[in-house]
């Protein structure tokens, strides 16, 4: 199918002004980006701030509480979260069943069925293997369950591999305003 080229006559000021909207939009990127990245540096130094020299100082001086100048309040506490590493799942996992942690470990069981099969769905995993239904079986173990295990392992003087479940401990100021 050939397609035929139709030349159409546009009013000189009428492409002057879709130019100039071009050039407009042009610009409001390039700023955006610009100020995007500034913000990235902002939270970085942010953080620096909060999660390291903040505490460091509190550290040297001996207290994790002060009352600043003008009222505040300023606290530093400790900070753990937890993610294990999707490439070390089933490492983990099985760490949790042979340290007796396994009722973390949350399954999920999906099945596709015919028509007319829904008496099957109570005797589910046992119908497929029966009968060679195809199944999906997903386990997980739920973020904020994972983060208070670790939480609690660490206070706790407790065994825990870190790096097989994404611990990342710091600390944390937090300034409550006068």
């Amino acid at each position: 199918m050939d397609i035929e080229q139709v030349s159409v006559s546009v009013d000189d000021n009428k492409v002057k002004k879709i130019s100039a909207a071009c050039k407009d939009m042009l610009d409001l990127e390039r700023q955006l980006e610009e100020k995007e990245n500034e913000l990235t540096v902002l939270k970085r130094k942010h953080q620096e701030l909060q999660e390291k020299t903040i505490p460091e100082l509190m550290q040297e001086a001996g207290v994790s509480l002060i009352k600043t100048e003008n009222g505040d309040t300023v606290e530093v506490k400790p900070v753990i979260s937890a993610k294990i590493p999707a490439s070390r799942v089933e490492e983990a996992f099985s760490w949790l069943r042979k340290n007796g942690h396994e009722d973390m470990i949350k399954n999920t069981v999906t099945a596709s069925f015919n028509k007319g099969q829904d008496n099957l769905v109570s005797r589910l995993i046992q119908v497929c293997e029966e009968n060679g239904f195809t199944y999906n079986k997903k386990e997980k173990v739920e973020p904020m369950t994972l983060k208070a295990f670790a939480r609690e392992q660490i206070t706790d003087g407790k065994e825990l591999p870190m790096d097989l479940f994404g611990v990342y401990v710091s600390n944390k100021t937090k300034i409550t305003k006068n």
